[in-house]
């Protein structure tokens, strides 16, 4: 490459240069053939291949296992004030153009490296929006992207007033990135009093504590999954394990189910469902059990117990690495089976993994063995994935996350 750029070179493999080539923005420590001393950590290099072509420019952590994280493969781009606007402009476009209107004020504002904005997240709850920064090149550059964020918002007349940090998760150890939380400085910008909002979706209300509730307070990729539940809830009895603070629970409720059962094993959780529910003025049609779901089904199951026709199973992700997916694998499967022993002729399970190392083939299997075991066979209703907020980057295996199902047994 003819050297008329500012930045330092990386050298890597032809392995890594297939894999930029096909669409990942990711460099692995051990695709770099050659680096010069002296780049300071999380600064921007660009990226070449063994004869010298131009791959791409991205951020580098000297620290992490993902060495370099693709911002751009144009030649022509300048990583300054408006080149991270325009990101934020392009990510905002987007939802407007993939959500509907009632659904921007609760939505996933920016995905990571589907928008372009590698190792960065963003929610927005209301008129606070909820950042993680999981890679140190973004974490330096806060102060320059944050307020460009909030321009790009306010822009279009989006009314914003402050940004939450919730650093609180262990993937930044792996960056050399210290955990934290609290609200990032902006100048003109009043702090709120309180961390619990509320927000508004499907038509149901919700408190969201942003900084105690897991990941940034509230999962907003299953927003549409929740509608689906919704619609097929009417005149039902439905048991929603693994409820969380509700969502699928009281969108069943509000979709005009019978009788709703939530369970989680957490207290706090069970407590918050219930909150939201009285939020909702449907308490009267709800109960909520703090029950481990391992335990709770096989011991319904040996009652010989009949007393739902839709159950619901939203675990958090039984893995997060490949070296674990054979165990997760084989938890999926117990609650899958239990659930469909359960559930008379004519029933309904909505299932769903939220690992990207469970892949789509897997996961159907494993289901397809727990009904086989369970002696039932199942027609499909739905497939479904993470709402068009979370976009699916196609050659970034792990954008694709979200598997969710709907059958009936028959």
């Amino acid at each position: 490459m003819k050297r008329t750029r500012p930045y330092p070179i990386l050298t890597i493999t032809k392995k890594g240069q297939r894999s930029i080539e096909g669409g990942h923005p990711w460099v692995y420590a051990g695709e770099v053939l050659a680096c010069p001393e002296g780049i300071e950590n999380g600064a921007i290099v660009d990226v070449c291949s063994e004869k010298g072509s131009w791959l791409g420019a991205g951020l580098i952590s000297h620290h992490s296992l993902i060495r370099v994280r693709l911002l751009s493969r144009n030649p022509n781009d300048r990583f300054d004030e408006g080149f991270w606007l325009r990101r934020f402009q392009y990510a905002w476009a987007y939802r407007k153009t993939v959500l509907e209107p009632q659904d921007l004020t609760a939505c996933r504002v920016i995905f990571g490296e589907s928008d372009g904005l590698p190792g960065l997240t963003v929610d927005r709850f209301g008129d606070v929006l909820v950042a993680q920064t999981l890679s140190f090149g973004m974490d330096r550059r806060k102060d320059t992207l944050f307020p460009r964020l909030l321009q790009a918002l306010r822009e279009d007349g989006q009314d914003v007033r402050a940004i939450y940090e919730r650093n609180d998760d262990s993937l930044r150890g792996k960056e050399g990135l210290a955990q934290g939380k609290g609200f990032f400085p902006l100048p003109n910008l009043e702090i709120p009093g309180s961390t619990v909002t509320q927000i508004t979706e499907n038509g149901v209300k919700y408190s969201v504590d942003f900084e105690n509730g897991q990941k940034t307070g509230f999962f907003l990729d299953q927003k549409y999954n929740r509608r689906a539940v919704a619609r097929l809830s009417a005149g039902k009895r439905v048991l929603d394990c693994f409820t969380h603070t509700g969502s699928f629970a009281l969108n069943a409720a509000y979709g005009g189910a019978e009788r709703v059962t939530a369970v989680d094993v957490s207290a706090p959780a069970i407590e918050m469902a219930r909150s939201n529910a009285r939020l909702n003025g449907l308490e009267e049609r709800m109960d909520f059990v703090t029950a481990d779901v391992f335990d709770l089904l096989p011991a319904l199951v040996e009652e010989k117990r009949r007393d739902w026709d839709f159950i619901i199973l939203d675990p958090p992700a039984f893995t997060k690495s490949r070296r674990t997916a054979d165990q997760a694998a084989r938890g999926y499967k117990e609650i899958n089976y239990r659930a469909l022993r359960l559930l008379p002729r004519g029933g309904y399970l909505a299932t769903c993994s939220c690992s990207h190392f469970m892949d789509a083939h897997r996961f159907r299997g494993v289901v397809a063995a727990a009904a086989r075991d369970a002696g039932v066979q199942l027609k499909q209703v739905e497939e479904r994935q993470q709402g068009p907020d979370h976009p699916i980057l196609w050659g970034v295996e792990e954008t694709d996350y979200l598997k969710f199902y709907i059958f009936q047994v028959v």
